[in-house]
């Protein structure tokens, strides 16, 4: 009889993570294992049918009560035969009594429904190298290490329900990513981050007070990528982003809904311009 057996993943376990989702083409981010990470140690699962590599999920806790599902992938050759539930309901007693969000793939969606998670809005991918202009002259973008992490933090907790300053120093500290803020008569007014993925890069987070301050990023943030295609997984419910990336001449390309086990964390919507990662929120 096959043994079946799930773990927690360490880092390097994780790159296998990455591996199979670039197999599923979700375009992750070259290095999303080392901030991913430290999100919570304990929140990435591997499952090992006969100690091979078969399942992998995360459940990042953030704070006291809301959580994060993502990476849920069975490899093909073992699905539909129960270890990838398995797996989810791991990783779901991990989340135990938190509000859980996730963002779920379109053929998917029905089984997460069966789960008590309900749609809040939909994230469209929109790729393609945007046609930015010139920015507004009254708007400064700056090296987000030009700021105090603290005040970056803070900034960011307007956006996202809990605090993850662990993950948020890396994210904006790894080789390779590019993390600019937005200035406006001296107020933080926005803030992005770039990184290489397998196929061009990914933009997020794209926080910003207006379409104009969200321009002024994406124009230094797709500069750094010199001229390679960036990604953006953008809330349709914010209609300001939807228009500002049908604007730059960005294309759809994929779709999920962001989905929850309660009520929608209360964020300023208005200023996501584009989520943070589809994998942890």
């Amino acid at each position: 009889m096959a043994e079946y057996e799930i773990t927690i993943a360490g880092t390097r376990d994780m790159t296998k993570f990455l591996q199979w989702a670039d197999d599923e083409q979700w375009n992750p981010g070259k290095l999303d294992h080392v901030p991913f990470h430290a999100a919570d140690p304990h929140g990435f699962l591997l499952g090992r049918l006969d100690k091979e590599p078969v399942t992998s999920i995360s459940a990042v806790r953030y704070g006291a009560d809301f959580g994060f599902i993502g990476l849920y992938i069975a490899r093909p050759h073992i699905r539909g035969q129960g270890y990838g539930i398995q797996t989810w309901r791991a990783a779901m007693k991990h989340l135990d009594g938190r509000n859980v969000g996730l963002d779920g793939v379109i053929d998917q969606q029905d089984n997460y429904r069966k789960s008590g998670f309900r749609t809040a809005w939909n994230h469209v991918r929109y790729a393609g190298v945007p046609d930015t202009g010139v920015p507004a002259a009254d708007i400064t973008v700056l090296d987000a290490g030009s700021v105090p992490f603290d005040r970056l933090a803070s900034y960011d907790r307007r956006f996202f329900p809990a605090c993850r300053d662990a993950f948020l120093s890396l994210w904006v500290g790894v080789p390779g990513h590019t993390a600019l803020v937005a200035l406006r008569d001296g107020e933080l007014s926005g803030f992005g981050v770039v990184r290489p993925a397998e196929s061009g890069a990914r933009v997020g987070p794209l926080y910003a007070a207006s379409d104009d301050v969200a321009l002024a990023l994406l124009h230094s943030l797709s500069a750094a990528q010199e001229g390679a295609p960036v990604a953006l997984d953008v809330p349709d419910v914010n209609t300001a982003a939807v228009r500002l990336m049908e604007r730059l001449g960005l294309e759809p390309t994929f779709e999920c809904a962001r989905m929850y086990t309660r009520a929608a964390p209360d964020v300023d919507m208005a200023g996501i311009f584009a989520a943070t990662t589809i994998e942890l929120g």
